[in-house]
């Protein structure tokens, strides 16, 4: 049969002649076309290679191997059968497997003579090779060379072999690396295996061929550059010498990965890395346009603008920044973490799509050109019948190969350089210190002051000239942009806070845009200010061209658990580092409200609809996390709920409220009491804990049946005798504000029967309307105001005296008009009523657009970290007379039941 290989190939042809001079043309053939029927991957693989040993010579066995698979493969590439990743995993299985071939059979050989390399403990121990780029990204293309980094265990001796030849193990292990080497690189007739390179090791070329655990580890501390984590960011081992088993190489890649992972990422988000690839990006441009002059016309689709290169460096780009906080952006290979990207919606979708759509294009071009004579070529010709042959090989035409080649560097180049735009490269240059110095003149005394004071102090003396630099420019910029005295001071506090972590403050000089966003935020409010000082991890969320947007939170929920799955360390949960995963998460998605509220994008209501959905969200995902660590657990998921009361049961949660919780559960098993109270009592103590990522929540449980006194979960059915029978007055107006938050969600169904049971009750109003006047001047007693201005909460006409009048309302007529039972806020509720005839219809809009009014005051207030929520009476005078109307008209006359 004529094989598609024979049309495009010389190394095709040169090779198939020689398999048919020592096999026989047909039977050559045969066994090709036999090949090409499926993937040569693993079983297929190892059948292959057996069918060509050569005894005692697994350097040939491995070369033969290869010609064979690079064969199958470009006849299957050429006819359509094998996708692109096919293409890749196999030549990436393919050298795993020589890999560790080769350095099993050189390890035979020197076991023979020295007996096993051993640890300091006295263990035998593996020579671990690690591949690097493509190999360890399971992306390796067919004429590629293979990088590996030789790694083991630590110093030690060999055994020997009967009481000699002891050497070193650090020497058994060169030797060994040395012999795989030229097993892999040696070229015979049969060709070769892989052009070895191992020039990514520590110190490279003038460093040791092999490096113990804790040289690379010291190297990595002391000397580790920043492009040596993007190039560690795919290594894997491929890879090793079979001496120590199974179970001591999954102890060795755990023990490496503890010291690569945290070199590679790291804990915050780290921007320098932007100026890191900047500067390795204009090396290989200046060494492309060196050959480029060479050969003009021809483009480098791996090296050249808009290749392979630039996709690769942009996903990489954010895993370096972002990988150490989200460890799902840690993929070795370059398309799953563009699709994680968008998933993110750190790329847009159609740049992410572009981008993979251009790598596969690019990629494919690239084994074109490497399958026409084996050899590592990037360099599409000029000439256009070496491109219309290639374009054939794709199965285009030369025209729409061109264009589309075209299209994709072009789409790439745009968007690759976007990201790596060189500071301020968007005409929004930041003046240097002199402007700094010269704007300042027309600051205020106190200003001055303030950023005298700041470069006096050691924070701003300890760190390195070129952050000095960036932050006198950050200075200079918001002087320029007419910040504010207030929002100045608030800046120098904020650098005075990260200027110890130079990737916030290159963050800042990066993106001027995220610069205006914080500059908008210290000069606000307080508040928001001081959130951003004491989580700048937030800072982050700047650079979302989402920011504003509204958010998905089942998409949220979903990556923070996948986030939380891959938070382990040696196989088992690691509680504090999710914690704080958590934390991070919630304190960026905090920021993002605040943002969209400095926009104007939401109103009070809004925040608090969202801030409530997003603590519901928290909670849910913490019942599962503390749960699923339970010494005590009998069950896969807790038949256990987290009830909601207060400002978040009213979904009018604030940016700092407290959590009013109940904890029910619904479960017959003997050991559920003990269980679920472990539980109630470690979920508290999840929420609550102050970590290195700073505050959750904080949790009030005193709600709950018998308050303080009772226990810290109640049962389902006793927590239905409790309201019916044993609850007071003021437990069931706290029960119409209340609402199943997290957890199971039958339990919250059957408490939703249990609330609307207790409040639909029927009472006798004289004692209802006694009860909630003694328990609304209990309340006034307990918030005295002696400052001469009107406390919008607690005061006379107040938003207690709104909520009071609600529940008052609710208990007292409920009975008759169920619609009143729904938790569906003071607002509507008090319309319900006026719709109903129970109150004045007029006078109930009022007190309603009262409550908005006040809620946005103390919005405001808040914001501006306030000790109370106070005003000038005379602010609010004709909500007060509306609020005092309606409470005369339901309650009865105040004189009666409050006094100042």
């Amino acid at each position: 049969m004529q094989f598609l290989g024979e049309t495009h190939s010389g190394y095709f042809r040169r090779s198939l002649t020689a398999l048919s001079a020592a096999l026989g043309e047909e039977a050559a053939r045969a066994r090709l076309a036999a090949l090409a029927q499926a993937p040569l991957r693993g079983e297929a693989l190892a059948a292959l290679a057996a069918a060509v040993e050569m005894p005692g010579d697994p350097g040939a066995t491995l070369r033969r191997t290869r010609t064979w698979l690079m064969l199958t493969l470009i006849e299957r590439d050429l006819r359509g059968a094998a996708s692109l990743d096919e293409v890749c995993t196999t030549m990436s299985g393919f050298a795993a497997f020589a890999t560790a071939a080769a350095l099993r059979g050189a390890a035979a050989e020197l076991r023979a003579r020295h007996g096993r390399p051993l640890d300091a403990q006295g263990q035998p121990q593996d020579l671990l090779a690690v591949g690097m780029g493509k190999a360890g990204g399971d992306e390796l293309n067919v004429s590629s060379d293979l990088d590996l980094v030789f790694v083991f265990r630590e110093e030690g001796e060999s055994e020997g072999v009967d009481g000699a030849g002891r050497i070193a193990s650090s020497e058994w292990m060169h030797r060994l690396a040395r012999r795989a080497i030229e097993l892999l690189a040696e070229y015979t007739a049969d060709g070769f295996v892989f052009r070895v390179d191992t020039r990514l090791r520590p110190n490279g070329d003038s460093g040791p061929l092999v490096a113990s655990f804790g040289m690379l580890e010291q190297y990595f501390y002391a000397q580790g550059r920043e492009w040596e984590r993007f190039a560690w960011l795919k290594g894997r081992v491929i890879g090793d010498s079979g001496i120590a088993g199974e179970a001591a190489r999954a102890d060795d890649e755990s023990a490496l990965a503890r010291i690569v992972t945290p070199f590679v990422y790291r804990r915050y988000m780290d921007y320098e890395a932007f100026a890191a690839l900047r500067d390795l990006h204009a090396l290989i441009r200046t060494e492309v346009s060196r050959r480029s002059a060479r050969d003009p016309g021809a483009l480098d689709v791996k090296l050249g603008r808009g290749g392979i290169r630039e996709i690769e460096f942009t996903a990489q780009l954010f895993q370096i920044v972002r990988g150490g906080r989200d460890p799902a952006l840690r993929s070795r290979s370059t398309l799953p973490t563009l699709a994680a990207l968008a998933d993110r919606g750190l790329l847009p979708t159609d740049e992410a799509a572009a981008l993979a759509d251009a790598y596969q294009l690019l990629r494919r071009t690239e084994h074109a050109l490497q399958y026409r004579e084996d050899a590592q070529t990037h360099r599409l010709p000029h000439d256009p019948q070496e491109r219309a042959s290639v374009a054939s090989m794709l199965r285009m035409d030369p025209a729409g190969f061109d264009a589309a080649i075209a299209a994709a560097t072009e789409r790439v180049a745009r968007v690759f350089d976007r990201l790596l735009a060189p500071e301020n490269g968007d005409g929004n240059a930041a003046p240097d210190a002199d402007a700094a110095e010269f704007t300042e003149a027309g600051l205020d005394a106190e200003t001055q002051r303030r950023f005298a004071a700041f470069r006096a102090g050691p924070r701003y003396g300890a760190v390195r000239a070129e952050t000095r630099a960036a932050i006198e420019r950050l200075l200079a910029s918001a002087v320029q942009r007419r910040t504010g005295g207030a929002g100045l001071a608030r800046l120098v506090d904020l650098l005075e806070a990260v200027c110890r972590r130079p990737a916030y403050v290159a963050l800042l000089g990066k993106y001027p845009d995220a610069f205006a966003r914080v500059l908008g935020i210290l000069d606000w409010a307080k508040w928001p200010a001081e959130y951003l000082m004491r989580h700048p991890v937030v800072l982050d969320e700047l650079l979302d061209g989402q920011l504003l947007d509204p958010t998905d939170y089942e998409a949220w929920s979903r990556q923070l658990r996948e986030r939380l799955d891959a938070a382990t360390h040696g196989g088992e949960p690691d509680v504090e580092q999710q914690m704080d995963i958590v934390r991070e998460a919630h304190h960026a998605q905090v920021f993002r409200l605040m943002a969209q509220d400095l926009a104007g994008r939401l109103t009070v209501e809004r925040v608090s609809d969202h801030l409530s959905e997003l603590a519901d969200r928290v909670l849910d995902l913490a019942i599962e996390r503390v749960w699923s660590t339970l010494r005590l657990r009998f069950r896969d998921a807790p038949r256990f709920a987290a009830i909601a009361y207060g400002r978040l049961g009213g979904k009018e949660l604030g940016y700092s409220s407290d959590l009013d919780l109940v904890f029910l559960y619904d479960d017959d098993d003997e050991r559920a009491p003990e269980a679920y109270a472990q539980l109630a009592q470690r979920l508290s103590g999840w929420l609550s804990a102050r970590t290195a990522a700073g505050l959750l929540f904080e949790i009030d449980l005193r709600l709950r049946p018998n308050g303080a006194a009772g226990l810290l979960v109640s049962r389902v059915s006793a927590f239905e005798a409790y309201q019916r029978e044993s609850a007071w007055v003021w437990e069931h107006q706290a029960l119409t504000r209340a609402r199943f938050s997290a957890g199971e969600r039958s339990i919250g169904r059957r408490f939703e029967e249990i609330r609307r049971m207790a409040l639909a009750q029927r009472r006798e109003l004289p004692n209802l309307r006694q009860e909630v006047l003694a328990m609304r001047r209990k309340m006034h007693e307990g918030h005295p105001n002696r400052s001469g201005l009107f406390d919008l909460k607690h005061d006379q006409g107040g938003m207690v005296d709104i909520e009071f009048l609600v529940q008052y309302l609710v208990l007292g007529h409920a009975c008759d008009h169920p619609e009143l039972l729904d938790n569906a806020g003071n607002i509507a509720l008090l319309g319900r009523a006026g719709a109903l005839g129970l109150v004045d219809a007029a006078l109930s809009a009022r007190v309603a657009d009262a409550y908005r009014r006040y809620r946005r005051l103390q919005h405001q207030l808040k914001l501006d970290d306030a000790a109370y929520a106070r005003v000038d009476a005379s602010t609010v005078a004709d909500e007060r007379a509306a609020v005092r109307a309606l409470w005369d008209a339901v309650l009865g006359a105040r004189g009666d039941a409050l006094s100042r």
